[in-house]
Protein backbone atom coordinates (compact mmCIF):
# COMPACT_ATOMS: atom_id res chain seq x y z
CA UNK A 1 0.00 0.00 0.00
CA UNK A 2 1.28 3.61 -0.60
CA UNK A 3 0.33 6.68 0.38
CA UNK A 4 -2.22 8.28 -1.88
CA UNK A 5 -5.44 9.87 -1.96
CA UNK A 6 -8.31 6.95 -0.95
CA UNK A 7 -10.75 6.67 -3.70
CA UNK A 8 -14.78 6.27 -2.96
CA UNK A 9 -14.78 2.65 -2.29
CA UNK A 10 -15.62 0.71 -5.73
CA UNK A 11 -17.38 -2.58 -6.15
CA UNK A 12 -18.99 -2.83 -2.53
CA UNK A 13 -20.31 -6.31 -3.04
CA UNK A 14 -17.49 -7.68 -4.31
CA UNK A 15 -15.34 -5.99 -1.09
CA UNK A 16 -17.97 -7.94 0.75
CA UNK A 17 -17.33 -11.34 -0.49
CA UNK A 18 -13.40 -10.32 -0.12
CA UNK A 19 -14.04 -9.91 3.47
CA UNK A 20 -16.09 -12.62 4.18
CA UNK A 21 -13.39 -14.73 2.86
CA UNK A 22 -10.86 -13.39 5.40
CA UNK A 23 -13.26 -13.58 8.09
CA UNK A 24 -13.70 -17.63 7.03
CA UNK A 25 -9.69 -18.28 6.88
CA UNK A 26 -9.26 -17.16 10.42
CA UNK A 27 -12.59 -19.11 11.65
CA UNK A 28 -10.88 -21.87 10.26
CA UNK A 29 -7.20 -20.82 11.67
CA UNK A 30 -8.98 -20.05 15.05
CA UNK A 31 -10.97 -23.24 14.89
CA UNK A 32 -8.07 -25.77 14.41
CA UNK A 33 -6.03 -23.64 17.22
CA UNK A 34 -9.57 -24.57 19.34
CA UNK A 35 -10.09 -28.24 18.05
CA UNK A 36 -6.96 -29.17 20.22
CA UNK A 37 -8.40 -27.80 23.53
CA UNK A 38 -11.34 -30.02 22.86
CA UNK A 39 -10.05 -33.07 22.51
CA UNK A 40 -7.05 -33.02 24.97
CA UNK A 41 -8.12 -35.88 26.59
CA UNK A 42 -8.92 -37.71 23.83
CA UNK A 43 -5.40 -37.50 21.45
CA UNK A 44 -3.66 -38.53 25.71
CA UNK A 45 -5.70 -41.77 25.30
CA UNK A 46 -4.75 -42.68 21.62
CA UNK A 47 -1.53 -41.88 21.85
CA UNK A 48 -0.79 -43.36 25.78
CA UNK A 49 0.64 -39.84 26.91
CA UNK A 50 -0.42 -37.46 30.19
CA UNK A 51 -2.32 -34.69 29.54
CA UNK A 52 0.43 -32.58 29.67
CA UNK A 53 2.52 -34.13 27.51
CA UNK A 54 -0.21 -33.19 24.90
CA UNK A 55 -0.36 -29.96 26.10
CA UNK A 56 2.62 -29.00 24.63
CA UNK A 57 0.00 -28.88 21.04
CA UNK A 58 -1.12 -25.85 22.59
CA UNK A 59 1.81 -23.92 23.84
CA UNK A 60 3.65 -25.02 20.05
CA UNK A 61 0.73 -23.17 18.52
CA UNK A 62 1.16 -20.24 20.36
CA UNK A 63 4.65 -19.77 20.59
CA UNK A 64 4.48 -20.07 16.62
CA UNK A 65 1.95 -17.41 16.54
CA UNK A 66 3.64 -14.88 19.09
CA UNK A 67 7.21 -15.30 17.20
CA UNK A 68 7.10 -16.89 13.78
CA UNK A 69 4.02 -14.68 12.97
CA UNK A 70 6.42 -11.14 13.02
CA UNK A 71 9.12 -12.97 12.11
CA UNK A 72 7.62 -14.18 8.83
CA UNK A 73 5.71 -10.83 8.35
CA UNK A 74 8.94 -9.21 8.70
CA UNK A 75 10.66 -11.56 6.20
CA UNK A 76 7.70 -11.28 3.75
CA UNK A 77 7.20 -7.07 4.30
CA UNK A 78 8.32 -6.51 0.79
CA UNK A 79 5.81 -9.24 -1.31
CA UNK A 80 2.18 -8.42 -2.45
CA UNK A 81 0.13 -9.80 0.27
CA UNK A 82 -1.92 -11.60 -2.17
CA UNK A 83 0.76 -14.26 -2.39
CA UNK A 84 1.67 -14.20 1.30
CA UNK A 85 -1.83 -14.83 2.29
CA UNK A 86 -2.57 -18.03 0.05
CA UNK A 87 0.74 -19.00 0.23
CA UNK A 88 0.31 -18.94 4.78
CA UNK A 89 -2.90 -20.84 4.35
CA UNK A 90 -1.90 -23.12 1.92
CA UNK A 91 1.03 -24.45 4.86
CA UNK A 92 -1.55 -23.97 6.88
CA UNK A 93 -3.74 -26.70 5.38
CA UNK A 94 -1.17 -28.63 4.65
CA UNK A 95 0.77 -29.24 8.03
CA UNK A 96 -2.84 -30.19 8.87
CA UNK A 97 -2.77 -33.06 6.94
CA UNK A 98 -0.28 -34.46 9.36
CA UNK A 99 -2.77 -35.70 12.28
CA UNK A 100 -5.27 -36.80 9.74
CA UNK A 101 -2.62 -39.05 7.84
CA UNK A 102 -1.76 -40.64 11.30
CA UNK A 103 1.82 -38.48 12.38
CA UNK A 104 3.00 -39.48 15.76
CA UNK A 105 2.72 -36.48 18.52
CA UNK A 106 6.28 -35.38 18.46
CA UNK A 107 5.80 -35.01 14.67
CA UNK A 108 2.53 -32.91 15.40
CA UNK A 109 4.19 -30.86 17.80
CA UNK A 110 6.62 -29.63 15.51
CA UNK A 111 4.01 -29.26 13.00
CA UNK A 112 1.98 -26.94 15.35
CA UNK A 113 4.97 -24.39 15.60
CA UNK A 114 5.01 -23.85 12.03
CA UNK A 115 0.99 -23.74 11.97
CA UNK A 116 0.94 -21.10 14.16
CA UNK A 117 3.60 -19.34 13.03
CA UNK A 118 1.66 -19.45 9.63
CA UNK A 119 -1.58 -18.50 11.53
CA UNK A 120 0.16 -15.54 12.34
CA UNK A 121 1.22 -14.52 8.91
CA UNK A 122 -2.16 -15.04 7.58
CA UNK A 123 -3.82 -12.77 10.91
CA UNK A 124 -1.25 -9.84 9.38
CA UNK A 125 -1.91 -10.45 5.82
CA UNK A 126 -5.59 -10.60 6.26
CA UNK A 127 -5.60 -7.87 8.20
CA UNK A 128 -3.76 -5.75 5.92
CA UNK A 129 -5.41 -6.88 2.67
CA UNK A 130 -8.73 -6.01 4.22
CA UNK A 131 -7.98 -2.14 5.44
CA UNK A 132 -6.51 -2.00 1.80
CA UNK A 133 -9.78 -2.62 0.24
CA UNK A 134 -12.34 -0.20 1.98
CA UNK A 135 -12.34 3.67 3.19
CA UNK A 136 -10.21 4.97 5.76
CA UNK A 137 -13.77 5.63 7.74
CA UNK A 138 -14.12 1.79 7.59
CA UNK A 139 -11.26 0.33 8.65
CA UNK A 140 -12.09 -0.78 12.28
CA UNK A 141 -14.75 -2.67 11.02
CA UNK A 142 -12.69 -4.14 8.36
CA UNK A 143 -9.72 -5.53 11.06
CA UNK A 144 -13.20 -6.25 12.97
CA UNK A 145 -14.09 -8.71 10.49
CA UNK A 146 -10.60 -10.71 10.32
CA UNK A 147 -10.61 -10.59 14.02
CA UNK A 148 -13.83 -11.69 14.64
CA UNK A 149 -13.48 -15.03 12.72
CA UNK A 150 -11.39 -15.98 15.81
CA UNK A 151 -14.36 -14.70 18.33
CA UNK A 152 -16.59 -16.79 16.87
CA UNK A 153 -14.17 -19.61 16.67
CA UNK A 154 -13.77 -19.19 20.07
CA UNK A 155 -17.38 -19.69 20.61
CA UNK A 156 -17.83 -23.50 18.65
CA UNK A 157 -14.28 -24.65 18.45
CA UNK A 158 -14.01 -26.17 21.70
CA UNK A 159 -17.37 -27.85 21.76
CA UNK A 160 -17.20 -28.51 17.61
CA UNK A 161 -13.69 -30.02 18.70
CA UNK A 162 -15.30 -32.19 21.24
CA UNK A 163 -18.07 -33.45 19.06
CA UNK A 164 -15.86 -34.03 16.18
CA UNK A 165 -13.46 -36.10 18.21
CA UNK A 166 -15.93 -37.95 20.47
CA UNK A 167 -17.79 -38.96 16.69
CA UNK A 168 -15.03 -39.80 14.13
CA UNK A 169 -11.79 -39.33 16.33
CA UNK A 170 -9.42 -36.63 16.80
CA UNK A 171 -7.47 -37.48 13.40
CA UNK A 172 -10.63 -37.39 12.19
CA UNK A 173 -11.68 -34.34 13.63
CA UNK A 174 -8.13 -32.52 11.22
CA UNK A 175 -9.69 -34.02 8.57
CA UNK A 176 -12.70 -31.63 8.51
CA UNK A 177 -10.10 -28.64 9.25
CA UNK A 178 -8.09 -29.66 6.02
CA UNK A 179 -11.24 -29.68 3.99
CA UNK A 180 -12.65 -26.39 5.24
CA UNK A 181 -9.03 -24.48 4.82
CA UNK A 182 -8.90 -25.91 1.61
CA UNK A 183 -12.41 -24.59 0.45
CA UNK A 184 -11.32 -21.48 1.93
CA UNK A 185 -8.34 -21.65 0.21
CA UNK A 186 -9.93 -22.47 -3.46
CA UNK A 187 -12.00 -19.63 -2.89
CA UNK A 188 -9.58 -17.05 -2.44
CA UNK A 189 -7.57 -17.95 -5.11
CA UNK A 190 -9.94 -16.14 -7.13
CA UNK A 191 -11.53 -13.42 -5.03
CA UNK A 192 -8.64 -11.93 -2.83
CA UNK A 193 -7.45 -8.93 -4.65
CA UNK A 194 -3.10 -7.81 -5.06
CA UNK A 195 -1.96 -5.37 -2.22
CA UNK A 196 1.25 -4.17 -2.99
CA UNK A 197 3.47 -3.54 -0.48
CA UNK A 198 5.14 0.05 0.28
CA UNK A 199 7.63 -0.07 -1.49
CA UNK A 200 9.04 3.47 -0.37
CA UNK A 201 9.94 1.71 3.46
CA UNK A 202 12.77 -0.51 3.21
CA UNK A 203 12.98 -3.80 6.41
CA UNK A 204 14.53 -1.37 8.96
CA UNK A 205 12.13 1.44 8.17
CA UNK A 206 9.46 -1.37 8.97
CA UNK A 207 11.65 -2.28 12.27
CA UNK A 208 12.02 1.34 13.64
CA UNK A 209 8.28 2.04 12.53
CA UNK A 210 6.86 -1.20 14.47
CA UNK A 211 8.72 -1.05 17.41
CA UNK A 212 8.97 3.11 17.99
CA UNK A 213 8.33 3.00 21.80
CA UNK A 214 5.01 4.80 20.73
CA UNK A 215 4.16 1.45 19.58
CA UNK A 216 5.55 -0.47 22.15
CA UNK A 217 3.80 1.57 24.68
CA UNK A 218 0.06 1.14 23.11
CA UNK A 219 1.08 -2.63 22.97
CA UNK A 220 1.91 -2.84 26.75
CA UNK A 221 -1.55 -2.12 27.40
CA UNK A 222 -2.51 -4.92 25.44
CA UNK A 223 -0.59 -7.12 27.28
CA UNK A 224 -1.63 -6.13 30.79
CA UNK A 225 -5.03 -6.06 29.81
CA UNK A 226 -5.51 -9.55 28.09
CA UNK A 227 -3.06 -10.97 31.03
CA UNK A 228 -5.87 -9.57 33.39
CA UNK A 229 -8.75 -11.01 31.44
CA UNK A 230 -6.83 -14.45 31.00
CA UNK A 231 -5.98 -15.26 34.75
CA UNK A 232 -9.25 -15.46 35.00
CA UNK A 233 -10.98 -16.96 31.68
CA UNK A 234 -8.39 -19.84 32.00
CA UNK A 235 -10.22 -20.77 35.47
CA UNK A 236 -13.83 -19.93 34.36
CA UNK A 237 -14.96 -23.65 34.73
CA UNK A 238 -13.59 -23.77 38.71
CA UNK A 239 -14.88 -19.91 39.40
CA UNK A 240 -18.24 -20.87 38.35
CA UNK A 241 -18.16 -24.12 40.49
CA UNK A 242 -16.56 -23.56 42.85
CA UNK A 243 -17.36 -20.01 43.43
CA UNK A 244 -20.23 -18.87 42.10
CA UNK A 245 -22.09 -22.14 42.77
CA UNK A 246 -22.52 -22.92 38.69
CA UNK A 247 -22.77 -26.43 37.58
CA UNK A 248 -23.79 -29.35 35.57
CA UNK A 249 -25.15 -28.62 32.25
CA UNK A 250 -25.63 -24.87 33.20
CA UNK A 251 -21.87 -24.36 32.54
CA UNK A 252 -21.82 -25.77 29.28
CA UNK A 253 -24.93 -22.82 29.07
CA UNK A 254 -22.36 -20.39 30.20
CA UNK A 255 -19.56 -21.23 28.10
CA UNK A 256 -21.49 -21.22 24.90
CA UNK A 257 -22.88 -17.85 26.44
CA UNK A 258 -19.06 -16.70 26.77
CA UNK A 259 -18.32 -16.96 23.35
CA UNK A 260 -21.28 -15.79 21.85
CA UNK A 261 -20.76 -12.70 23.28
CA UNK A 262 -17.22 -12.43 22.18
CA UNK A 263 -18.27 -12.79 19.16
CA UNK A 264 -20.91 -10.28 19.74
CA UNK A 265 -18.07 -7.82 21.19
CA UNK A 266 -15.82 -8.35 18.44
CA UNK A 267 -18.34 -7.49 15.29
CA UNK A 268 -18.94 -4.28 17.47
CA UNK A 269 -15.60 -3.32 18.55
CA UNK A 270 -14.63 -2.07 14.73
CA UNK A 271 -17.19 0.78 14.73
CA UNK A 272 -15.43 2.17 18.15
CA UNK A 273 -12.86 1.55 16.50
CA UNK A 274 -13.56 3.61 13.42
CA UNK A 275 -15.25 5.97 16.02
CA UNK A 276 -12.16 6.91 17.83
CA UNK A 277 -9.48 3.70 18.73
CA UNK A 278 -7.58 5.49 21.84
CA UNK A 279 -11.40 5.99 23.93
CA UNK A 280 -12.40 3.10 22.97
CA UNK A 281 -9.29 1.02 24.10
CA UNK A 282 -9.68 2.60 27.90
CA UNK A 283 -13.74 1.77 27.26
CA UNK A 284 -13.05 -1.68 26.84
CA UNK A 285 -9.84 -1.42 29.48
CA UNK A 286 -12.54 0.28 32.02
CA UNK A 287 -15.22 -2.84 30.79
CA UNK A 288 -12.52 -5.65 31.07
CA UNK A 289 -11.61 -4.12 34.52
CA UNK A 290 -15.17 -3.30 36.17
CA UNK A 291 -16.22 -7.24 34.53
CA UNK A 292 -13.45 -8.24 36.93
CA UNK A 293 -13.87 -6.54 40.11
CA UNK A 294 -17.27 -7.20 39.94
CA UNK A 295 -16.13 -11.36 39.89
CA UNK A 296 -13.39 -10.63 42.82
CA UNK A 297 -16.37 -9.00 44.64
CA UNK A 298 -19.84 -10.33 43.86
CA UNK A 299 -18.65 -13.71 41.86
CA UNK A 300 -20.48 -15.68 44.85
CA UNK A 301 -23.92 -14.75 43.36
CA UNK A 302 -24.55 -16.91 40.42
CA UNK A 303 -26.22 -13.65 38.66
CA UNK A 304 -23.20 -11.21 39.81
CA UNK A 305 -20.69 -14.13 37.80
CA UNK A 306 -22.45 -14.81 34.95
CA UNK A 307 -23.74 -10.76 34.08
CA UNK A 308 -19.74 -9.89 35.00
CA UNK A 309 -18.79 -12.90 33.05
CA UNK A 310 -20.59 -11.93 29.95
CA UNK A 311 -19.20 -8.25 30.38
CA UNK A 312 -15.78 -9.65 30.37
CA UNK A 313 -16.30 -11.37 26.98
CA UNK A 314 -18.02 -8.56 25.12
CA UNK A 315 -15.51 -5.99 26.31
CA UNK A 316 -12.89 -8.33 25.94
CA UNK A 317 -13.62 -9.07 22.68
CA UNK A 318 -14.62 -5.43 21.88
CA UNK A 319 -11.11 -4.20 22.56
CA UNK A 320 -9.44 -6.12 20.02
CA UNK A 321 -10.23 -4.27 17.03
CA UNK A 322 -9.37 -0.40 18.97
CA UNK A 323 -5.93 -2.46 19.72
CA UNK A 324 -5.35 -3.42 17.07
CA UNK A 325 -6.08 0.13 14.88
CA UNK A 326 -4.40 2.09 17.11
CA UNK A 327 -1.05 0.08 17.03
CA UNK A 328 -1.74 0.48 13.41
CA UNK A 329 -1.51 3.98 13.14
CA UNK A 330 1.18 4.96 15.40
CA UNK A 331 2.99 3.16 13.52
CA UNK A 332 2.84 5.04 10.44
CA UNK A 333 4.61 4.09 6.82
CA UNK A 334 5.37 0.93 6.98
CA UNK A 335 2.47 -0.58 9.05
CA UNK A 336 2.84 -4.52 7.28
CA UNK A 337 5.39 -5.67 10.26
CA UNK A 338 2.87 -3.83 13.18
CA UNK A 339 -0.35 -5.85 11.78
CA UNK A 340 1.42 -9.23 13.43
CA UNK A 341 2.27 -7.30 16.64
CA UNK A 342 -1.10 -7.41 18.44
CA UNK A 343 -1.91 -11.08 17.80
CA UNK A 344 1.48 -11.77 18.95
CA UNK A 345 1.33 -9.04 22.15
CA UNK A 346 -2.21 -10.82 22.72
CA UNK A 347 -0.63 -14.47 23.14
CA UNK A 348 1.97 -13.46 25.30
CA UNK A 349 -0.69 -11.54 27.60
CA UNK A 350 -2.63 -14.86 27.63
CA UNK A 351 0.43 -17.09 28.70
CA UNK A 352 1.48 -14.60 31.12
CA UNK A 353 -2.41 -13.94 32.67
CA UNK A 354 -3.23 -18.09 32.64
CA UNK A 355 0.22 -18.79 34.11
CA UNK A 356 -0.48 -15.90 36.62
CA UNK A 357 -3.81 -17.46 37.31
CA UNK A 358 -2.34 -20.70 38.22
CA UNK A 359 0.21 -19.36 40.90
CA UNK A 360 -2.44 -17.62 42.57
CA UNK A 361 -4.76 -20.70 42.72
CA UNK A 362 -1.99 -22.62 44.83
CA UNK A 363 -1.84 -19.47 47.17
CA UNK A 364 -5.57 -18.99 47.33
CA UNK A 365 -7.61 -20.65 45.45
CA UNK A 366 -9.70 -19.65 42.33
CA UNK A 367 -10.78 -16.57 44.35
CA UNK A 368 -7.28 -15.06 44.24
CA UNK A 369 -6.71 -15.65 40.77
CA UNK A 370 -9.79 -13.67 39.77
CA UNK A 371 -8.99 -10.61 42.25
CA UNK A 372 -5.13 -10.63 40.97
CA UNK A 373 -6.94 -10.77 37.53
CA UNK A 374 -8.77 -7.67 38.84
CA UNK A 375 -5.52 -5.91 39.81
CA UNK A 376 -3.82 -6.44 36.48
CA UNK A 377 -7.05 -5.20 34.77
CA UNK A 378 -7.27 -2.09 36.84
CA UNK A 379 -3.28 -1.34 35.85
CA UNK A 380 -4.11 -1.90 32.38
CA UNK A 381 -6.94 1.31 32.51
CA UNK A 382 -3.98 3.62 33.87
CA UNK A 383 -1.80 2.42 31.08
CA UNK A 384 -4.49 3.00 28.55
CA UNK A 385 -5.25 6.60 29.74
CA UNK A 386 -1.61 7.30 29.72
CA UNK A 387 -1.39 6.07 26.25
CA UNK A 388 -4.35 8.09 24.96
CA UNK A 389 -1.80 11.05 24.42
CA UNK A 390 0.71 9.06 22.29
CA UNK A 391 0.44 10.03 18.41
CA UNK A 392 2.45 8.60 15.52
CA UNK A 393 5.70 10.21 14.56
CA UNK A 394 3.93 12.39 11.22
CA UNK A 395 0.37 11.97 10.18
CA UNK A 396 -0.30 9.71 7.59
CA UNK A 397 -2.18 10.62 4.49
CA UNK A 398 -5.64 9.21 3.58
CA UNK A 399 -4.56 5.41 1.76
CA UNK A 400 -6.81 4.60 -1.47
CA UNK A 401 -7.86 1.33 -1.42
CA UNK A 402 -6.68 -1.51 -3.25
CA UNK A 403 -8.90 -2.27 -6.69
CA UNK A 404 -11.08 -5.25 -6.32
CA UNK A 405 -11.45 -6.49 -9.75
Amino acid sequence: MSERQRRPEAGRSRTRVVLGVLFAGTFVTGCAEMLVMGMLDLIAVDQAVPLSAVGVLVSANALGIAVGGPTLTFLTARFDRRPVLLSALAVFTGLNTLPALGAGLDAFAAARLVIGGAEGLFIAAAITTATAIVPRDRVGRAMAVVISGFAVSGAVGMPLGRLLGEAVGWRGAFVAVVLAAAAVLLVALFVVPRVPAEAEVGLLGQLRSAFAPRVLGVLAVGVLLFAGASAAQTYLVPFLDDVAGVSGAWVGVCLMGFGIAAAVGSFGGGRFADAGAPRALTLGAVGVAASLVAMAVGGASPVVAVIAMLGLAVCGAGVTSPWQHRVEHLTGPGAVLAASLPASAGNLGDAVGAFSGGQMIDVGGVPAAVLAAAVVAVLSVLAAIASRSLRPASVRRDLEPATVH
